[in-house]
């Protein structure tokens, strides 16, 4: 159900790659209470993207769930820019993160929807 969307700047390695894509992984599967073998996580490296009229290092991530309570978001935002801060040394004032509440109906898997 939760689908966390990174793309950052920066460039890379595959290794650094799977490192924190894991860890994102386990700290929204964590923090929303909900088994991690439902969480999807899509890294995006290498982006055109500039952010305040600088192309230093930046982040932009998309968390949607079914059932994202507005009292968790805060505490999510804190632990994903700190995640971006020690995975990728990108500043937290340099990640934008966008919350999305998707409604049962409307989040399809495995031929059918929650």
């Amino acid at each position: 159900m939760p689908y966390l969307k990174i793309q950052t700047n920066q460039q890379l390695d595959k290794e650094t790659q799977q490192v924190l894509m894991k860890k994102a992984s386990a700290t929204v599967a964590k923090q929303l209470g909900k088994p991690e073998n439902y969480v999807m996580v899509i890294l995006q490296t290498a982006q055109n993207m500039l952010f305040a009229g600088t192309d230093a290092p930046l982040a932009y991530l998309e968390l949607k769930s079914i059932g994202l309570p507005k009292s968790a978001t805060q505490t999510l935002s804190e632990s994903l820019c700190t995640l971006m801060a020690q995975e990728l040394d990108i500043e937290k004032n340099r990640t934008y993160i966008e919350f999305a509440d998707a409604p049962r109906h409307m989040w399809g898997w495995d031929g059918g929807t929650f």
